[in-house]
């Protein structure tokens, strides 16, 4: 059967120590396969092997039909909002410590990505958020987010206050530390630390998290994907809105957030055999007994 891909653009964490001996494997068994590389500049830098190319990391989803992230789940979401837009397909080796979405350990590299580049893999869609900062009638910023949008207060503020509607329809005016849109993807990221609930990937939901609301009966709210959030900054000092911990915007009273889903989702391949829940149940240590 011929591969499945052709051009495969490999974007590793610098700051690995195991990363050089992981891209030596990677290169090699791409080379097998038959594909041409492509890696950033300092991916590249990094590598043993030489890559067909040396691309900036803003145009490797233009030239490449599938997206391998060597590091942990902060590079793959950084990669996946360059990714997503043009629908490249991504897989995650894990070099980091949880691995959420890097589901692939280096040590099975050979076997896990080998079944993959021979077309036997399961693909997954991640809901991919689209987010803006409106102020009056001008967009100010805008970015693309797979974990999560976060409103939230500046490191010496207070309470921020502000108010939240969905699909137009107002919802409430909250004072807390801020206000989490999450994906199913980021429902066991900052959410969940915040008391919000876990999604599984396959639904079509986005959850509405508060952070440390002064009234406790504002409590996490799962809404369509479809839906179309939007925050107004009524009153707060410092206060920011933040894209999965990669960009972020100050923001100032009256100024408006917007969330929706982004047409496109991030398409996660898999080895055959993973299981969602064997997965949290692994990196939550659900399975552990206290003696």
């Amino acid at each position: 059967m011929p591969p499945a891909f052709k051009t495969a653009a490999v974007v590793g964490k610098s700051d690995a120590a195991s990363l050089p001996d992981t891209l030596e494997q990677l290169v090699a068994l791409l080379r097998r396969h038959g594909l041409a590389i492509l890696m950033d500049p300092l991916t590249a830098g990094a590598s043993r092997g030489t890559p067909d190319a040396t691309v900036e990391l803003d145009d490797l989803a233009g030239r490449a039909d599938l997206a391998i992230v060597v590091g942990g789940d902060g590079t793959l979401l950084s990669c996946a909002r360059l990714m997503g837009e043009r629908g490249v397909p991504l897989v995650g080796v894990n070099l980091g410590r949880l691995g959420f979405l890097t589901d692939v350990p280096a040590d099975s590299l050979e076997a896990a990505v080998g079944s993959i580049l021979a077309g036997d893999f399961n693909a997954e869609q991640r809901t991919l958020l689209a987010g803006s900062v409106r102020r009056g009638r001008d967009t100010l910023f805008s970015a693309f987010a797979m974990n999560d949008v976060v409103v939230s207060r500046g490191a010496t503020g207070s309470m921020i206050e502000f108010a939240v509607t969905v699909d137009g329809e107002f919802i409430y005016t909250l004072r807390a530390d801020g206000l989490i849109v999450s994906t199913p993807t980021g429902s066991t990221a900052y959410a969940l630390s915040a008391g919000g609930p876990i999604l599984h990937p396959a639904l079509s939901a986005i959850a509405l998290v508060p952070i440390s609301p002064h009234t406790l009966s504002n409590r996490p709210v799962a809404i369509r994907s479809s839906s179309r959030v939007e925050i107004t900054l009524v009153r707060g000092v410092e206060a920011r809105a933040n894209f999965d911990v990669q960009e972020y915007w100050q923001l100032e009273p009256g100024d408006v957030v917007a969330v929706s889903a982004a047409p496109r989702p991030v398409t996660i391949l898999h080895p055959r055999g993973y299981r969602y829940f064997a997965m949290l149940r692994q990196k939550l240590r659900w399975t552990e007994r206290t003696s």
